[in-house]
């Protein structure tokens, strides 16, 4: 089973707020996922990012694959690099 970070999307109509999901990558965008690893509010000013980064490392180093979106709130939040000097070892 191929699996994903991604975002899935919730909010109403203009108002979109995303939760950080591990989902296998057939399922479709909102639907059922394993996990749900953060959050992303795009609506405030700065964007909100919550990560639960033991989480996120976790599926990372397991396998886990993010998307283009998920692996920029990595880098933002600092995730992508403690993935990467873990990796390193």
């Amino acid at each position: 089973m191929a699996v994903r970070i991604r975002l899935a999307r919730f909010g109403r109509k203009k108002r979109p707020f995303y939760r950080l999901v591990v989902a296998d990558a057939r399922a479709p965008r909102d639907g059922m996922y394993i996990e749900q690893i953060g959050t992303y509010n795009p609506m405030t000013d700065p964007a909100e990012i919550n990560v639960k980064e033991d989480r996120a490392l976790h599926w990372l180093f397991n396998g886990a694959q993010p998307s283009e979106t998920a692996k920029a709130l990595f880098v933002k939040t600092g995730v992508w690099e403690k993935f990467l000097s873990g990796k390193k070892q």
